[in-house]
């Protein structure tokens, strides 16, 4: 009845990274196991991120480091999700993954979730009594909605899922319970021949993709959803709004009805796996000329230049994993120096105490 190809034509066997990390030690990626009674498993009790790591003439960098893993930290704090872990050592260990991978460019999944006491087990929807577990692995992911959809576009299609509602589920965290709606969504366009779905919200505005920010474009004006719509805060958004005010191109975040993607000039995606790509169509009406706008062009290929290291950011936008790694070890190396020095300083001051006490007893 339905084809499998269809099914599953965004689905590619990436090169894994044989690594991954996990409570602060590389462990390999087939030691990479939780138990089926795990919480996350019944519940979804998990957060995670998607991070890229580009490769530019300066070696791999890493795009917006420290903004998506304090998102991850949001999503866990929204969550109650109590754990040890800092942005900084979160941070380093995604840089030290991308540096024993060996791997120029690569896509970055933090994740952390309720797994299981197995000697205490506990069950039942409370999450409190399960321990926390935190992992980061990565593989090489290329195009998300594959790389012809760059230039050319995509069909996609409005769902007939609605967004979450804030109140119910909060979207601003990125909740693995609350990608079981993104599925319906996805699953629903990819049955239908379209390649993604856009949800409305519980007012029947536009919202996002399943897994990605969208923007219209009217009269040279860029217009997005606002955080009300029950839109994830996305790092690629932001990016995009930031490289819309460097360029000059006025930018509003306003409710949308569905009907003005029908007679929109362009729209496109944004996200860390979709990067920005255009939409040619939506329910089969074509959107300007069915094909990448001038403004979408002129924004992706900004954000292009900033991602490959050959255009300066509108902030620290880039992680250079060499250079990190570099200043990390020089950063250790100083530290050592202190810790050598500060134990020298000690043992001459016992060295000290130890003469002047021989000195009294002499001399008494």
């Amino acid at each position: 009845m339905f084809n499998d190809d269809t099914r599953k034509k965004d689905v590619k066997t990436p090169t894994i990274v044989r690594e991954v990390w996990h409570d602060g030690q590389f462990i390999s990626w087939d030691d990479a196991r939780v138990h089926v009674m795990s919480h996350v498993l019944h519940y979804g009790s998990s957060v995670f991120e998607g991070i890229r790591c580009y490769k530019t003439r300066r070696g791999p960098a890493i795009f917006r480091l420290r903004e998506h893993m304090q998102r991850f930290l949001n999503s866990a704090k929204i969550y109650r999700m109590t754990h040890p872990w800092s942005l900084e050592e979160l941070s380093d260990a995604s840089v030290q993954l991308v540096a024993r991978s060996q791997l120029q460019q690569c896509y970055i999944r933090p994740i952390m979730f309720r797994s299981l006491d197995e000697e205490h087990p506990a069950f039942g929807v409370n999450p409190f009594p399960n321990p926390m577990a935190c992992y980061i692995g990565a593989w090489d992911w290329g195009k998300y909605l594959g790389d012809e959809a760059i230039e050319q576009g995509v069909d996609v299609c409005v769902s007939s899922w609605n967004r979450l509602t804030p109140n119910s589920m909060p979207a601003m965290a990125k909740a693995g319970a609350n990608y079981m709606n993104s599925q319906l969504i996805k699953m629903e366009a990819i049955t239908n021949g379209y390649a993604e779905g856009i949800a409305l919200d519980d007012r029947g505005y536009v919202s996002e993709g399943s897994g990605e920010n969208i923007f219209l474009v009217h009269d040279g004006k860029v217009v997005t959803p606002p955080l009300a719509s029950s839109i994830l805060p996305g790092i690629t958004r932001d990016s995009v709004i930031e490289i819309c005010r460097a360029l000059e191109i006025p930018l509003v975040e306003s409710g949308i009805q569905r009907a003005a993607l029908y007679v929109a000039d362009e729209l496109f995606f944004s996200g860390t796996a979709a990067e920005i790509t255009p939409i040619r169509s939506v329910d089969h009406i074509p959107v300007g000329e069915a094909r990448r706008g001038p403004v979408t062009e002129r924004i992706q290929k900004v954000f292009f230049e900033i991602t490959s290291g050959e255009r300066e950011a509108p902030g620290a936008w880039l992680t250079f994993v060499g250079e990190h790694k570099r200043a990390a070890a020089e950063n250790n190396g100083h530290n050592d120096a202190q810790a050598r020095e500060v134990r020298k300083a000690a043992t001459n001051a016992s060295a000290g105490e130890s003469r002047e006490s021989i000195h009294v007893t002499l001399t008494d």
